[in-house]
């Protein structure tokens, strides 16, 4: 069990329509045949289903068609419609725009083909009103997702993600669905680090809130490509690599000042767990195991070295000794995590009783051994019954490690 951080404040409820709780931005460049069903169809599902007053913010990026006077006809009918228009083209520029001017405390974007089902949308911003999370994202690329689309645009999607995952780390999984949200607070910190006003500003806004230790949740959506979709892939996949390029160098160089965005806005570390409540069992199996391992191996070179000389039980004494005080002090500092001088002699001294009771099994099993074989036996069968005694041993060597470490930690 873990103490959580103190949560981020939660939207209140009960806001007025002119307090909205939600700003939709729809960015939109020459897209007078899609804007109006897009609009109408986003606006009768938040009426139907968002619990929260809302608006919704088309972005015109330059539109040479009919498509501001559309938006604007819209704003006119629907008073929960806005239009913000920008003289210059790029959907990174109208986002930074539009959620920067927004007043909304959570702000989200969508494109206009509605490619993504709206059902998601409020398990998209859910956690955001709640201040559980910081941003959202929907992916394509989660099992759970349902994913209409060529074969083309999934290898391409696959194979941006992951070179996001090799060049920049980026443990998020769909960097480029249509279909994100973030905290306005959050946004008033990361938007002014942002420099990308293309595709990239969604990838660029996303390593950014990583690398500040912001909490992004994903949502699996469900997902149908616009065949009329007019992106030009080879110029966007260019400007992707640039942008990767240049946020990588940034990153490696320390030209971004992630020490204090993560002091503004990232998440406080956990609060450490009560002294009686066990952690890391898992773990500590995991490094006790390696380490068992490799304290067996250690015994059996010594006692195969010192068998000649000393005989069987002088040589299991010596190597089970030298092996139990490292093995002690391994455990101590890798599998219990207890540093410092402070009751290391006591730990030690626990850890000399689990060697006598690890000494006296493998001991007890030698003399069986030799009673039963009558004489000398065959040598791999001595170091077979030794190995089992000493995983025995090992188990044994774990529960009393434990119970005198757990905890004491300086």
């Amino acid at each position: 069990m873990t103490w959580p951080s103190e949560p981020r404040a939660a939207v209140q409820a009960g806001a007025t329509t002119t307090d909205a709780v939600l700003d939709v931005v729809v960015p939109v460049y020459n897209e007078e045949v899609d804007l109006a069903p897009c609009v109408r169809r986003l606006h009768a599902h938040l009426t139907a289903h968002f619990p929260y007053p809302f608006r919704i913010t088309v972005a015109d990026n330059a539109s040479v068609d009919g498509t501001l006077a559309l938006a604007e006809a819209l704003a006119a009918e629907l008073p929960e419609v806005s239009v913000l228009h920008l003289d210059a083209k790029g959907r990174g520029r109208a986002l930074q725009a539009a959620w920067s001017a927004s007043p909304a405390p959570v702000l989200a974007y969508l494109d206009v083909d509605l490619s993504t089902d709206l059902a998601a949308l409020l398990p998209l911003v859910a956690p955001l009103i709640s201040g559980h999370s910081d941003l959202a994202i929907g992916t394509r690329l989660a099992r759970t997702s349902r994913v209409v689309r060529g074969a083309k645009r999934e290898v391409i999607s696959r194979g941006y993600n992951l070179l996001l995952r090799g060049t920049l780390a980026a443990r998020f999984s769909d960097a480029q669905c249509g279909f994100k949200a973030i905290r306005a607070d959050v946004a008033a910190e990361l938007l002014p680090l942002v420099r990308d006003t293309g595709w990239f500003f969604d990838t660029e806004l996303l390593v950014l809130a990583q690398r500040a230790g912001l909490r992004i949740h994903e949502v699996p959506v469900d997902w149908v490509d616009d065949p009329d979709s007019r992106v030009d892939i080879v110029a966007t996949v260019l400007a992707d690599l640039r942008g990767i390029w240049r946020l990588g160098r940034a990153l490696v160089a320390g030209a971004l000042p992630l020490a204090e965005l993560r002091a503004q806005v990232g998440r406080a570390p956990l609060r450490p767990p009560p002294a009686q409540v066990p952690v890391g069992l898992p773990r500590q199996l995991a490094r006790f195991a390696v380490i068992g391992v490799a304290s067996t191996l250690a015994y059996l070179v010594l006692f195969v070295l010192t068998r000649g000389p000393l005989g069987a039980q002088p040589a299991n004494l010596l190597a089970l000794l030298v092996t139990a005080v490292a093995n002690t002090a391994a455990n101590r500092r890798l599998t219990f995590g207890v540093t410092g001088r402070r009751h290391a002699g006591r730990h030690h001294l626990q850890g000399l009783l689990a060697f006598a009771l690890g000494l006296a099994l493998t001991s007890g099993f030698l003399a069986i051994l030799h009673t039963a074989a009558a004489g000398v036996p065959p040598r791999r069968l001595e170091l077979a019954v030794l190995v089992a005694a000493n995983l025995a041993a090992t188990a044994l060597r774990f529960i009393l490690l434990r119970l005198a470490m757990h905890h004491r930690r300086p």
